[in-house]
């Protein structure tokens, strides 16, 4: 398999694990971040992003609404241009 192949099947994967979280909330917010952004991720962006969806959706949701601080372990490119993004409805 090459390279461009295995991105772009990590990419689905990653995909589809934003739209179905279980929580609703972050199923809208993480599904049309990655249907934004996913694509044009690198191999290096869609590593923090796998880091991201390991955390659970209380800490996510609680870093975008502004009710708790991203730790510094956790803070990366992707999580800012989380935060950065806006859903649309």
């Amino acid at each position: 398999m090459t390279d461009g192949t295995e991105l772009e099947l990590r990419r689905k994967r990653l995909l589809y694990r934003s739209i179905y979280r279980g929580n609703k909330e972050n199923d809208i917010l993480l599904g049309q971040f990655a249907r934004a952004y996913i694509a044009e991720f690198t191999a290096a962006e869609l590593d923090q992003y796998e880091r991201l969806l390991e955390t659970g959706d209380n800490d996510i949701f609680d870093w975008v609404s502004g009710q708790a601080p991203v730790p510094a372990e956790k803070d990366s490119q992707i999580v800012r241009k989380l935060l950065a993004f806006r859903v649309r409805f």
